[in-house]
């Protein structure tokens, strides 16, 4: 016969494990059909700070486009493994319900003033979209 704390261990490892898979299905199927648009931003001058934040702070406008379910914004981060490619200064990802709402995301007056305001900022632009 088991004994008390034993018992409700078991019922608590149970329950962990109930809400972890609950979790990695639910992030599965959050963005099982997302629309994601993944944007490396390579600076001209890359060590100017002014220049750095009027980037950033298009980004963060940016983001205030109403499709976007979700977004990143990153830098890149140094590595020494050879498959990792961080010659990159800004990664932007964002995500969408659809591609529907990624090209309506296109157009969208906040995102083509982003472009108007920040490109001279930058020397290359790779685009990555993938469903």
């Amino acid at each position: 016969m088991e004994n008390r704390q034993d018992f409700i261990q078991k019922i608590a490892s149970g329950k962990l494990r109930a809400v972890i898979v609950n979790r990695e299905k639910y992030v599965r199927n959050y963005y099982k059909n997302s629309f994601v648009h993944h944007v490396l931003f390579w600076l001209k001058e890359p060590e100017n700070l002014k220049a750095r934040k009027q980037f950033e702070s298009g980004l963060q406008n940016l983001i205030k486009v109403p499709q976007i379910q979700s977004c990143h914004i990153g830098t890149s981060v140094k590595s020494s493994r050879e498959v990792v490619d961080y010659s990159f200064t800004y990664s932007y990802i964002a995500f969408f319900e659809s591609k529907e709402d990624q090209n309506t995301y296109q157009t969208h007056p906040i995102h083509l003033q982003f472009i108007e305001d920040c490109q001279h900022l930058w020397e290359k632009v790779i685009v990555y979209d993938a469903m």
